[in-house]
């Protein structure tokens, strides 16, 4: 039997994925407000067209949070191809009006400290979650969860490197970002896991 807390799994992948859509626009359209005014008109239909893409993406979010797991499956395939495709555009973005490397390093730390959040706050969540059930059942719970804080701790250990270091390539810090987000998948996927077996 599928409970609201297994389906917030899969809000919780679309949460963190939307809140690097929000930090990524967040330091483009700081940055357009400095451009040249040629430049920024084709800049800022760019970023509309992203903003455009990440509230399509909310709403999607919006409308499955109710939805059960096997409609969550279907959504989630398109909804993971509309995020690849907004990374795409964003980093087209940054290589055609973003090339100094400033504005690649700030858009960096706003995505991974948006990610790290994302960790925090769904590690805090589930933790709170795990509380509700009886001790003999936590077990694998306990075990999923100490996983995904220290995947969490190693992720933000390795991107707090990359921002302090300043000097990545842009190709080289979203390696790096797709990389946790991949860590965070597998730890929420487990935690989900073991809360169904607990269930």
């Amino acid at each position: 039997m599928i409970t609201q807390g297994n389906i917030n799994f899969f809000v919780n992948w679309g949460k963190e994925r939307l809140d690097e859509m929000e930090a990524t626009l967040t330091s483009l359209e700081a940055s357009a407000a400095e451009m040249q005014s040629d430049v920024r008109e084709k800049a800022a239909k760019v970023l509309a067209d992203l903003g455009k893409q990440r509230d399509a993406f909310r709403e999607t979010l919006k409308k499955q949070s109710q939805a059960g797991e096997a409609a969550w499956g279907e959504a989630k395939t398109k909804m993971d191809a509309d995020w690849r495709v907004f990374e795409a555009e964003a980093g087209k973005y940054l290589e055609s009006f973003g090339k100094q490397l400033e504005q690649q390093q700030a858009t960096f730390k706003l995505q991974a400290d948006a990610q790290l959040k994302a960790w925090r706050e769904i590690a805090d969540r589930l933790g709170g979650d795990a509380e509700k059930f009886a001790s003999e059942r936590r077990a694998d719970i306990d075990v999923a969860l100490k996983r995904m804080s220290a995947d969490a701790a190693e992720a933000e250990k390795k991107l707090e490197k990359l921002k302090q270091a300043g000097t990545h390539s842009w190709s080289a810090l979203m390696t790096a970002l797709t990389e946790t987000r991949h860590a965070f998948d597998r730890a929420n996927e487990a935690a989900r896991e073991a809360f169904k077996r607990a269930a």
